[in-house]
């Protein structure tokens, strides 16, 4: 079985509160701790990986990014899924040549480009392009920024999300989504639904996400920006 096999069957038959839960490396080693935690895939967050690179979020040059997803894949053996934002301006087939040639078995497309939401029939459009150039070699996890751009309407969010489950996504990520409309998202949405966790204890835990309805659950740039957090302390702590 491929990885990308392995990392699609990943999201099937999920168990009620048990959501696949995916950590956001940003970097080898980072990948690295996360593969010996025991986690069996992993999810590039691209704000933590511009972070990482010295970038501010959305600013990323499109070679550096592939350049930094294939560190992270090249450095485990489990499948990796990587944030490529709106896809860089990239034609499809360009996109999925290179997510393919970094590694990646997954990616994140968002349907917004500068806090400015997508056309969501010309997205749909996009993504179908996407789906046809990849065949099953990519799992496509299709943002929806509705309540990060929009007016947060959960019906728009499932209608957008329609569309992109028509055309080929195999995941949905309504990020920003309140806890409380997420059994109506999943009711209205077909097929594996990505839910944004937190990691500063303000939120439900990821059980708690997968009991809400969640298939999976990243984190965004969490992780990298905890152990900043962290590393800051430490530094702090050497010149005392």
């Amino acid at each position: 079985m491929s990885k990308a096999e392995v990392f699609r069957a990943l999201h099937r038959n999920r168990l009620l509160g048990d959501p696949l839960v995916l950590p956001g490396p940003w970097d080898a080693v980072s990948a690295r701790v996360c593969e010996e935690a025991g986690f069996p895939a992993l999810a590039t967050p691209s704000a933590g990986m511009a972070a990482a690179l010295g970038h501010e979020d959305g600013s990323t040059p499109a070679d550096e990014m592939f350049a930094a997803v294939a560190r992270v894949c090249g450095a485990v053996d489990i499948p990796v899924s990587a944030d490529v934002e709106s896809g860089y301006g990239l034609a499809p087939k360009e996109l999925v040549e290179r997510l393919l040639e970094a590694g990646a078995v997954g990616c994140n497309l968002e349907d917004s480009e500068n806090g400015t939401l997508k056309d969501p029939h010309r997205h749909a459009d996009w993504l179908a392009e996407v789906r046809y150039a990849a065949g099953d070699q990519l799992f496509v996890n299709a943002r929806v920024d509705t309540f990060s751009y929009g007016d947060g309407d959960p019906e728009r969010a499932i209608e957008r999300a329609a569309l992109y489950v028509a055309a080929g996504a195999d995941c949905v990520y309504p990020i920003g989504a309140p806890v409380d409309v997420l059994p109506l998202l999943r009711s209205g949405i077909q097929g594996p639904l990505n839910v944004f966790g937190r990691l500063d204890g303000e939120g439900p835990s990821p059980t708690e996400l997968g009991a809400l309805g969640a298939t999976r659950v990243t984190f965004g740039p969490g992780l990298q920006r905890r152990a900043a957090r962290q590393l800051r302390e430490i530094a702090d702590s050497l010149r005392q």
